[in-house]
């Protein structure tokens, strides 16, 4: 609950939304007493002759006989001018100025009669109820719109904050949670939390203004009649706080399930081309449906106990309510319009409680959701700038990685990395799969941090400049380009502003321009989602473009030609020599060809720096290196030969 509420009051703009939202349902609670106060003074007819001739004088309840000799006394009393008769008003007069009228609310009534409702009749007293009621329509309307009004822009900023955070984590906590669980968090948690802290806010504002106020004007009017609602509270109490943990309980294993649900989703659409070509239909449908039966499973026990507990305050709050009626008419003898205000006062109570079991489920929903959001959110960056970090405003010398190990869940991915490259170098990195080339210039760009070891461009630790200049001073290209759903012109540039000649020439160099020109709308033409519209190679030459246009002093190349063909990729290598001594490359690659020309090769196995050198010098003392390279050239012969 605190979790909610520490959400509903996060900025200075929330909590003065809360505070207008607290005074707009306090008035509504006082509007609410006015219309049944109104109610009962509309009921009351008149003065009671055994209140007017009663000879108790300190009694709340009203006596049983009348006396010749009271009646006499009184009548004078009453009929000073000795007219022979007396009027209601004046009758009403006599009980409020002598204060022979004991009964609060009685008494309450009839001074509001004879100061507010000057003239006689019915007419003043709708009148009255009509304003009331168009008071209560008011504050009704405002407390209902600032309380969703509220939990709207608390839900807005919850998911802007979450979604700002996750961008801010490392990539290892992108392989802790996976996307089915991060995108129902920001989607339905997000949801849920607005919904709940709508709830939540009228319950806990104001059902303790309500039940407060009611309560004191119940124990003013009658205390003896007021000590029906103890009894009844305990019965209402108990099942709300045991159903309370049964809905939170099976809330809980909903939400996992769902976000269970959602990545198994994912999975499927992702990758619906291997069900397909595997003929898997039925086993996807299979898993889908084991899911689809547990989440409906889970959302029928918190319907049931969400939907028990309404019976049972109906049953508690009626024999209240009867008891209220017996013991008031018969006991303490109270009037009818009496009970009316009574027993209305007493349903404004229980209302509020009745709404809160009603909202308790949501509640709970609520605050199970708020706690898997703040899972996420207390994740600590583990790779922040520190206070005294500098901007990397250029690039001079070189760049050193100096005995860099890494682990992976306890899981050693590389050893002990050491070497050199000098500004405007060409290096290549190559070894078997699972030597640790990819995860090695992740650690450039921060996207992970070394276990040991530290990496230095210009002899200063990377860690002293800020990762945001830091990786501007980079180019990444990725063997899986990230294609968003917008136009090849705006996924070139991603979020930067660039002439329409720096586009077109960047497209050129990385020889995408050439299957743009084809295209309907050339630069324009909007793609699908992830590029779904364009093959391989396509996406691949795009994110080289993208990857150009930036001009960054240092470009990574993370099998960014494996989608190609041999005439693209022999353009592609052309371009990279281009860059030759003015942009420094790190090239991952698997294709020899496309490597021929570094500066500086790379040879990892088993996450070690085996061996580097030149091509040649490695293929005179590298094993492993020339084991590779004569079998990659020996099955691009057998290929031609089978061409010939």
């Amino acid at each position: 609950m605190k979790s909610l509420l520490k959400l509903a009051v996060k900025s200075k703009k929330h909590l003065m939304l809360l505070i207008a939202t607290f005074i707009s349902l306090i008035f509504l609670s006082i509007s609410s007493q006015l219309e049944v106060f109104a109610l009962g003074i509309l009921s009351n007819k008149g003065i009671d002759v055994f209140t007017l001739f009663s000879d108790k004088k300190t009694q709340v309840e009203q006596t049983d006989t009348v006396q010749l000799k009271t009646v006499i006394e009184r009548f004078s009393e009453i009929d000073q001018e000795k007219k022979g008769y007396f009027t209601k008003e004046e009758a009403a007069k006599y009980l409020v100025d002598s204060k022979k009228e004991v009964n609060p609310l009685n008494w309450l009534m009839i001074s509001v009669k004879k100061h507010v409702f000057k003239t006689e009749g019915i007419a003043p007293i709708l009148f009255t109820l009509i304003v009331v009621a168009i008071f209560k329509a008011i504050w009704l309307f405002f407390s209902r719109y600032m309380t969703q009004l509220l939990a709207i822009r608390t839900a807005r900023d919850l998911r802007q904050m979450y979604f700002e955070h996750i961008q801010s984590l490392p990539m290892s906590f992108y392989q802790k949670y996976d996307l089915g669980s991060l995108s129902s968090r920001v989607v339905n948690d997000a949801g849920q939390i607005s919904a709940s802290i709508n709830s939540c806010l009228t319950n806990y504002l104001q059902t303790p203004f309500t039940l407060i106020s009611c309560l004191s004007v119940c124990f003013y009017l009658s205390w003896k009649l007021s000590l029906v609602v103890f009894v009844g509270l305990p019965l209402i109490v108990i099942p709300i706080t045991f159903l309370a943990k049964r809905v939170k309980a099976v809330s809980r294993q909903l939400q996992s399930n769902q976000e269970r649900f959602a990545s198994l989703l994912i999975d499927f659409l992702s990758g619906i081309q291997t069900i397909k070509t595997f003929a898997m239909e039925s086993f996807s449908i299979e898993k889908y449906k084991e899911q689809n039966a547990r989440t409906a499973h889970l959302e029928g026990k918190i319907a049931k106990y969400g939907l028990m507990v309404r019976p049972i305050l109906h049953a508690v709050t009626t024999l209240s309510l009867a008891s209220i009626v017996v013991f008031g008419l018969y006991i303490l003898g109270m009037s009818l319009s009496q009970l009316i205000v009574f027993c209305a006062l007493l349903q404004l109570v229980y209302e509020p409680v009745k709404k809160f079991a009603d909202e308790n489920t949501n509640i709970q929903k609520g605050v199970v959701a708020a706690e898997r959001m703040f899972d996420v959110l207390n994740q600590k960056n583990p790779i922040p700038d520190h206070p005294q970090a500098k901007v990397l405003s250029s690039f001079n010398d070189s760049i050193r990685f100096e005995n860099i190990s890494f682990s992976y869940e306890s899981k050693p991915i590389l050893k002990d990395i050491s070497f050199t490259l000098k500004k405007g170098q060409t290096v290549a990195i190559v070894g078997p799969t699972g030597s640790g080339k990819s995860t090695l210039v992740q650690l450039l760009p921060r996207l992970y941090s070394p276990l040991s070891g530290s990496i230095y461009i210009d002899d200063q630790k990377i860690e002293d400049f800020t990762l945001n200049s830091l990786r501007e001073s980079m180019a990444f290209v990725s063997q899986r380009p990230f294609l968003f759903n917008d136009t090849i012109e705006a996924n070139i540039a991603y979020g930067r502003l660039f002439p329409d000649e720096a586009i077109f020439e960047a497209a050129k160099r990385s020889y995408a321009d050439e299957f743009i020109q084809e295209l309907p709308n050339k630069y324009q033409t909007k793609l699908s989602e992830a590029g779904k519209n364009l093959s391989g190679g396509q996406q691949q030459r795009l994110a080289i473009a993208r990857a150009l246009i930036k001009k960054a002093s240092i470009l990574i190349l993370d099998e960014a030609t494996s989608a190609l063909d041999a005439v693209s990729e022999d353009k592609i290598k052309q371009a990279l020599k281009d860059l030759h001594g003015n942009v420094t490359q790190i090239i991952i690659a698997h294709r020899f060809s496309t490597i021929e020309h570094a500066d500086l090769i790379l040879y990892l196995e088993n996450g070690k720096l085996v061996a580097q050198g030149t091509k040649e010098e490695l293929l005179n003392t590298c094993p492993g290196f020339a084991a590779m390279w004569q079998l990659q050239y020996k099955q691009s012969d057998d290929q031609e030969s089978i061409l010939v």
